[in-house]
């Protein structure tokens, strides 16, 4: 079966950090850009960042600039969301999806199931 699942989130305190992974199963990453999105309740999903499958990355949210960082590691499969700093307002879903090479504006062939972000006191 072809898919994405991401793991690592949970409830963190303002100022915390967490790592979410996305990890792929049935086929390599190795040639998909990856970029992470997030869903907040009653909002629009919108992209965070984009890691191309050589390892450049694209940020589409400036208020993530300088807190979260995007990294792959295509030895295993995985693909990581470094998130440090976090606010209340980075609560969301998050999702990983997979396109084919590079960011932008793509249609996307994997996604995963999401996983739950909540910055609170």
């Amino acid at each position: 079966q072809l898919q994405l699942v991401e793991s690592g989130g949970g409830l963190v305190q303002p100022g915390g950090s967490l790592r979410l992974s996305c990890a792929a199963s049935g086929f390599t990453l190795d040639y998909y850009a990856i970029t992470w999105f997030r869903q907040a309740p009653g909002k629009e999903r919108e992209g965070v960042l984009c890691i191309s499958r050589t390892g450049g990355s694209t940020n589409y949210k400036d208020a993530v600039k300088g807190r979260f960082t995007i990294s792959r590691d295509n030895a295993k499969n995985m693909v990581y969301l470094q998130m440090n700093s976090l606010k209340p307002e980075d609560t969301a879903v998050y999702y990983c999806a997979a396109t084919w090479g590079i960011c932008g504006p793509r249609v996307y062939d994997y996604w995963g199931q999401g996983t739950q972000v909540t910055v609170s006191s």
